[in-house]
């Protein structure tokens, strides 16, 4: 009679059965990335809350809200979305410990989509900000918030893409957010205004959207949007210049390219009457080289020099017009708020 053999008997070097008592801990199982985003997880729940906010509608109504937002000050300010409390001036903000405070809106920048609000309590655990800019695609990411009301969610990934675009508006002008992260940690209503931060429990980011299945973004953490939550912290709002243009990238003439050493240009497709551009003589179909000799290529790189400190300063722009590079100044206002 043929003896029959298990077939893991016939692996060479096989091993023996493990006893039931000398099965791994917890601790031993969790591998590096799960050990990463548990630690991440220890470390930035409690800098994390729930906002809930009403909004009194025409007729009297009342609209309920939710979102996250996230201590970046142990004495009660936080950061979170500008849609988020958009139209609401107070709320309630819950942490993971239970805590409970009021909270009021100090200022709010629908053009970055930031907005502060600040608590009375004290003692806040203040998340550690990093900058969005060292970031890599392919970078571990978690992202902590309050998805759908669900308080303290965890979801993990990567940086999918950097530098994407995102467009915001406050009503009347609508902006383009410049270097927003693409993450595919999952994100749902009411992430927004939560943490996405790195491997080492920095926040590099603030969620803002779902942009499709798998694919989440947030509002990076750089010197820009610090400047901006600085300034909403201090003054409830945030100054921006405007010189009056509409126009996109459109490349330069050869003759052009070779003296300048450049490939593109910001071409004028829109002058608004009246302002700061039009004053100063630039044209449809102009082609914006530099200004202040800072090359521009796009209107990214023209909304980059457009900070508060532009305001009522002369700016020399040079121009591309009927063959030849012309000087002109600008001299750029404050954007209506």
């Amino acid at each position: 009679m043929t003896s029959i053999q298990l077939i893991d008997a016939l692996l060479d070097g096989a091993e023996p059965k493990r006893r039931i008592d000398s099965v791994p801990s917890d601790d031993e199982a969790l591998d590096a990335y799960s050990t990463v985003v548990t630690t991440v997880a220890e470390r930035v729940l409690p800098s994390v809350a729930s906002l809930r906010v009403s909004r009194r509608l025409r007729g009297g109504y009342q609209a309920y809200g939710a979102g996250s937002a996230v201590a970046i000050t142990p004495d009660g300010f936080l950061v979170t979305s500008a849609h988020v409390v958009e139209d609401a001036s107070r709320g309630l903000a819950s942490l993971t410990d239970g805590r409970e405070f009021d909270f009021e809106v100090v200022g709010r920048d629908p053009l970055s989509d930031l907005a502060v609000v600040r608590t009375g309590g004290a003692d806040l655990e203040a998340v550690s900000l990093g900058n969005a800019d060292r970031l890599r695609v392919g970078q571990l990411v978690v992202a902590l918030g309050n998805p759908l009301g669900l308080a303290g969610s965890v979801t993990a990934g990567v940086v999918s893409a950097l530098g994407r675009s995102f467009t915001t508006s406050n009503g009347r002008q609508a902006r383009m957010v410049e270097n927003v992260i693409q993450t595919d940690a999952a994100l749902n209503p009411g992430n927004s205004g939560g943490a996405l931060v790195d491997g080492r429990g920095r926040m590099v980011g603030v969620n803002t959207a779902v942009a499709g299945v798998g694919l989440g973004l947030a509002i990076p953490i750089n010197d820009t949007t610090r400047r901006i939550v600085a300034a909403l912290m201090r003054e409830g709002r945030f100054r921006r210049a405007y010189v009056g243009i509409a126009g996109g990238r459109r490349p330069l003439p050869p003759r052009v390219t070779r003296s300048l050493d450049r490939s593109a240009g910001l071409e004028v497709v829109e002058v608004v009457p009246g302002s700061p551009a039009a004053r100063a003589g630039l044209r449809r179909e102009d082609l914006v080289v530099d200004v202040d000799g800072v090359p521009v290529a796009d209107a990214g790189d023209l909304q980059r020099l457009m900070v508060d400190e532009a305001i009522g300063r002369p700016l020399r722009v040079r121009v591309f017009r009927g063959g030849e590079l012309l000087d002109l100044t600008v001299v750029p206002a404050e954007l209506p708020g």
